[in-house]
């Protein structure tokens, strides 16, 4: 049986909380197998972006990234947060490796073409060198990899932390038992989004459907689930959708096959 692979997201309310984001980490540390971790930080970026007289831009959730956003995206996601998260696991006594896309050659993308809307320099995946991170997975070194991946051309581009993780997952399936977790601010995926406690403990295709049918499960969750579930159809064995809380437990939202 191949080794297991546990492949963690993590952003938002995790990373600005000191306390939250090594509660978070130590769980991960205790879990069986190899590790390998990647995270966003949109809302420091955003936050950032203000306090340097940039106004950010959303259109349904989705950042444009200009020119000046790339740079301050660089920042946070490659600089700030990246190197925050190694320094954590190290003092934890994990070999951490903080990386980019860019880095190795690991992860190279396509500018997103301009349809209804130009979101600038925003990347589309498309390859992982699933090789290349086993390597450093194998020499025992605990990937960190932040949202910002490149053309090969000298391109950063500015790339979704959830589809980097799904993709990171899908690459490594052929030699892993993949588990990808997603650890996000709720408990799991809710039934109503006002009650906290309304996780959906279970979601398969087919439930997941008919709960976006019914709109219970909608907005910001449907691109993460569709992530989720891509993830699956290739070869990864489990997908968990949890919180700081339901993932020390062990809980949150299970998806199947």
């Amino acid at each position: 049986m191949a080794d297991k692979l546990q492949l963690l997201k993590i952003g938002g309310k995790v990373l600005d909380d000191e306390a939250l984001l090594a509660q978070v980490l130590t769980t991960f540390l205790h879990l069986e197998g190899r590790k390998l971790l990647v995270h966003g930080g949109g809302k420091r970026t955003s936050e950032l972006s203000e306090r340097l007289g940039l106004t950010p831009k959303m259109v349904d959730g989705r950042r444009i990234t200009d020119a000046e956003t790339l740079e301050v995206a660089t920042m946070v996601y490659a600089g700030l947060f990246n190197k925050m998260i190694v320094s954590k696991l190290q003092s934890f006594g994990v070999n951490a490796l903080g990386l980019s896309g860019a880095d190795g050659n690991v992860i190279q993308a396509h500018k997103r073409p301009v349809k209804t809307i130009d979101y600038g320099f925003v990347g589309d995946i498309d390859q992982v060198d699933s090789a290349a991170i086993n390597r450093l997975i194998q020499a025992d070194f605990t990937p960190v990899f932040c949202a910002i991946t490149h053309d090969g051309k000298g391109q950063l581009l500015n790339t979704n932390a959830d589809t980097i993780a799904a993709q990171l997952a899908m690459a490594l399936a052929p030699l892993y038992h993949v588990t990808l977790i997603y650890c996000l601010e709720k408990d799991g995926v809710l039934s109503d989004p006002h009650d906290d406690n309304s996780v959906i403990p279970e979601l398969t295709p087919d439930t997941y459907a008919q709960h976006r049918e019914s709109g219970v499960i909608s907005a910001g969750m449907i691109p993460k689930l569709d992530n989720a579930f891509n993830a699956l159809q290739v070869e990864v064995a489990e997908v968990v959708i949890c919180g700081p809380q339901s993932f020390s437990r062990g809980g949150g939202t299970h998806l199947h096959r």
